[in-house]
């Protein structure tokens, strides 16, 4: 998985990962913070390999579905983009906190 990708998908997790279920949250940090592979998600998690594996395709794909309803992800970027411009410090500092 390219590092773009895999930051991407971390973004969005920490805007929807709690409309995840726990064992969804604790496949995708075991997968993408704790760098296991499907093997050894499936012996922690007493599943088949190839379910670890359609279980992490599943999550990708949820976190996708979100972010194409709800678009957090492309609204914080504008935003990010917008601030840049701002001069005011005391306003851009204000801004930057509410994101």
């Amino acid at each position: 998985m390219d590092i773009e990708k895999l930051l991407y998908l971390n973004n969005l997790y920490d805007l929807y990962g709690s409309l995840l279920t726990d064992k969804q949250q604790q496949y995708f940090k075991e997968y993408y913070f704790n760098n296991l592979s499907f093997g050894e998600i499936s012996e922690k998690y007493q599943i088949s390999r190839n379910a670890a594996f359609k279980q992490l395709k599943i999550i990708e794909e949820k976190l996708l579905d979100y972010e194409e309803k709800l678009k957090l992800y492309y609204k914080k970027e504008k935003i990010n983009g917008i601030i840049k411009k701002i001069e005011d410090k005391n306003i851009k500092s204000e801004l930057e906190n509410l994101l």
